[in-house]
């Protein structure tokens, strides 16, 4: 029987809110593996113990991203960590858009400003809306939108984002995410599970540092050709040549309706599985072969 450890966030006695993880963990147990659900930071874990570590819901990390990184080499030096140790090193840092864009994956334009970085005139558009976030940030962290007129707003955000050792980087706002909303497609095991479709998480006026829904109205969705293939795209650029176990690419529409890449979520994206219960099954029996692989543990 394989162990297989979720690691999640400790949500401090309040109901965690991975609602996908009693589900997850029992179709594991279903399926013939020992699943345990405990905080990525839980400090007496020995996560050798462990077949596979998978990173599921560990959403206070953006705060503490070394002391995460750190855990991911421990778990990765002991036993078999998922995602790999060098695509959760890659994809905590959001400037990965700049390599993505490199290899010819569509991705919304980002310029990116390091805490020495002074923002001047032309690091902030002055004639279309446009997004501040931390290139290290997960369900809208000190994350807004502005339109031109508010561009000392913008650059007092820089500012606390600076002062607080936080790179930041700066986005067109594209205006179709208002009509067609951000669309998430899944894949577990190298094959789309699932897709999904949110509306606008950034409202006009709302404080970088206010709490926002992450994932509003959001519904089933059939992703069209062109979104697949944006989305497949952007996997095969993924550096290491390790095929990642879960990915999650949420997508928006530029001004010419295309799709391009607003995220690829390779460490710890929300599975919606309350919303696509047919998916439980599938991803859980990745999980399971995942643990049944040949050992290639660095102690093995």
């Amino acid at each position: 029987m394989p162990r297989v450890a979720l690691a999640t966030y400790d949500p401090q006695g309040a109901p965690n809110r991975d609602r996908d993880l009693p589900t997850l963990a029992q179709a594991l147990k279903d399926a013939g593996a020992e699943a345990h659900v405990l905080p990525w930071d839980a400090p007496d874990t020995d996560w050798a113990a462990f077949d596979l570590v998978v990173i599921r819901s560990t959403w206070d990390y953006t705060g503490r991203t070394e002391e995460f990184l750190a855990w991911a080499e421990r778990c990765a030096t002991s036993t078999r960590l998922v995602n790999p140790l060098d695509v959760v090193r890659w994809n905590t840092d959001k400037r990965y858009l700049g390599d993505l864009a490199a290899a010819g994956v569509p991705v919304v334009p980002t310029r990116y400003l390091d805490p020495r970085d002074t923002p001047d005139a032309g690091d902030l558009p002055g004639d279309h809306e446009f997004v501040v976030k931390p290139v290290h940030g997960a369900g809208a962290r000190y994350a807004a939108r502005y339109t031109p007129g508010e561009r000392d707003r913008a650059a007092a955000h820089i500012a606390r984002m600076h002062a607080e050792g936080l790179p930041a980087m700066v986005q067109p706002y594209l205006t179709r995410i208002d009509t067609t909303g951000e669309r998430a497609l899944q894949f577990y095991g190298g094959r789309l599970v699932h897709a999904s479709r949110k509306r606008a998480v950034l409202s006009p006026g709302t404080p970088y540092d206010a709490d926002k829904v992450p994932h509003p109205d959001l519904e089933p969705w059939t992703p069209t050709p062109a979104e697949r293939a944006v989305a497949e795209r952007a996997l095969a650029a993924v550096p290491g040549g390790a095929e990642p176990l879960y990915a999650r690419v949420d997508l928006v529409d530029g001004d010419d309706g295309t799709p391009q890449v607003m995220e690829l979520e390779l460490v710890e994206p929300n599975l919606f599985l309350w919303l696509h219960p047919q998916s439980v099954a599938p991803v859980a029996q990745a999980i399971l072969t995942a643990a049944l692989a040949p050992a290639d543990r660095p102690d093995a």
